[in-house]
């Protein structure tokens, strides 16, 4: 991992690979170790960043609100130091949502972009109350969030299958410290709609959606890409496909990016 300074903070990253850039973007609760089947397979051809989100992984908190925009310019800044100009975004569930604001910030800069079980929408005003129900209870029992939050990101058919996976998953998300959870949650509360990307892109973009997916209903996520050029892949697990679909994810992404 190496480290760049941002605004008077510390942000981990890694660069590995040749060929045009790959961004990978991971999602809440999480950091780039996430990305550490996908990372390998796609650095035999492309370059590949991955970046800890500003109060994720290793890298500091910057506020106590970190919105999406916030977390695009951060990623804007680590490419501009690395000189890297034209990239692919993929991003996981929150990662997708801060894909989607540097690919409104920095449109000249996106090649493609790929949401990985995450949608383009704002939060429901239903949604925004969850938000500040996990807020008040992760101030409450830090850990028993964390864990339960964990669980139900995997579809109730893998969570004995997977139970040493999403224990590992766990014991990442613990690493979040509490600032970083309650700072992501406020961010992705406000956050803007962007539906509008999917429409009129100028990129080849991609939408992966998981049918059993708690956290993202797929019925009401799939209407998104109607009438759209969007390329649509849909597992039958839930909203861990870098895990629970994740030989089929590999190929998915593989073949968008030789597209690109």
């Amino acid at each position: 991992m190496a480290q760049i300074q941002y605004k008077n903070i510390t942000i981990d990253y890694t660069a590995t690979g040749k060929g045009t850039a790959v961004v990978l973007l991971h999602g809440f609760l999480e950091n780039q170790t996430m990305w550490q089947y996908l990372a390998p397979v796609l650095a035999t051809k492309y370059r590949v960043i991955t970046i800890d989100l500003l109060g994720h992984g290793n890298t500091d908190c910057l506020g106590y609100v970190h919105t999406m925009e916030d977390q695009a310019d951060m990623v804007h800044h680590v490419l501009h130091e690395l000189k890297i100009r034209k990239l692919v975004l993929i991003g996981h569930s929150m990662g997708g949502y801060v894909a989607l604001a540097f690919a409104e910030l920095y449109p000249d800069n996106v090649k493609g972009l790929v949401l990985l079980n995450s949608t383009s929408r704002a939060d429901s005003d239903e949604r925004k109350l969850n938000r500040d129900r996990a807020i008040a209870a992760v101030k409450q029992n830090y850990t028993a969030f964390v864990r339960m939050s964990i669980a139900n990101l995997f579809s109730e058919d893998n969570r004995e299958k997977l139970a040493e996976t999403i224990e590992n998953v766990k014991l990442e998300a613990l690493k979040t410290p509490l600032q970083g959870i309650v700072a992501a949650l406020e961010g992705m509360k406000i956050r803007n709609d962007r539906e509008v990307l999917l429409h009129f892109g100028p990129y080849p973009i991609a939408l992966i959606l998981g049918k059993k997916d708690g956290v993202l209903p797929y019925d009401d996520n799939v209407t998104q890409v109607e009438n759209t050029r969007v390329q649509l892949t849909t597992f039958h697990d839930g909203h861990m496909s870098h895990l629970e679909n994740q030989k089929a994810l590999e190929k998915t992404i593989v073949s968008f990016l030789k597209g690109i």
